[in-house]
């Protein structure tokens, strides 16, 4: 784990959406279609939908982080990669070069009492660091304040670790979606909370919020 890195939680902006494309290819190399810069642009003009990031200050001082080798996904990823990168060819700009870097970043679509969560991901590498379970805690921390009283999403049926993790956090199987991805046509499993606003999963989401700071030991800063 990076040794006391410090690491903070805040809306995602338009100067995000390059690094957030970049995060997006890299935690779902197989995934089709990727989200464009456009339909991010779009996204965070969409009164429903709430995006986050997980980021820290860059460092001047230290070397670039290196990618793991995406030896997964087809070559014409990264083909893709400089077609969606900066709008290029949507007319929207391109962005300065970024203050903060991002390891991760989850969106939710609130629609009437219900948060769906839409994605969540984290950069390959700083997989097993914590950062993936404190955007689940922040998503649906940030579901609360907006007066959800369910959290749902959908996952592979064969992503047993994720299922494990949203398990963990109250979510429990209540469907299925047949042939749901378009990459392999995988199903998908739906996961829903018990209700949010209950003052067993509020005990719930703090006894667990507080233990993951305690693992994890960062110096983060918070949402």
């Amino acid at each position: 784990m990076e040794d006391r890195k410090i690491y903070y939680i805040r809306d995602m902006r338009d100067e995000d959406i390059s690094q957030v494309l970049d995060i997006d290819l890299d935690a779902f190399p197989t995934q089709w279609p990727h989200p464009t810069f456009t339909s991010y642009h779009h996204e965070l003009r969409n009164k429903l939908a709430h995006y986050i990031v997980i980021c820290r200050d860059n460092d001047p001082q230290q070397p670039a982080e290196e990618k793991p080798p995406a030896k997964d996904s087809p070559r014409v990823l990264s083909f893709i990669r400089g077609l969606v990168n900066h709008g290029r060819f949507f007319g929207l700009g391109r962005p300065s070069q970024p203050r903060e870097y991002l390891a991760g970043m989850a969106g939710i679509w609130m629609m009437v009492d219900e948060a769906h969560i839409v994605t969540i991901a984290v950069k390959r590498l700083h997989k097993n660091q914590g950062l993936g379970e404190w955007l689940l805690i922040s998503v649906i921390e940030l579901a609360m304040r907006l007066n959800a009283r369910v959290v749902t999403l959908e996952v592979r049926v064969s992503n047993t670790i994720a299922q494990k993790l949203y398990e963990k956090y109250g979510l429990s199987k209540a469907g299925t979606r047949k042939k749901y991805y378009s990459d392999n046509g995988e199903d998908a499993l739906i996961m829903t909370t018990g209700d949010l606003t209950s003052p067993e999963y509020k005990l719930r989401l703090q006894q667990l919020s507080q233990a993951h700071h305690e693992r994890w030991n960062y110096c983060y800063t918070g949402t």
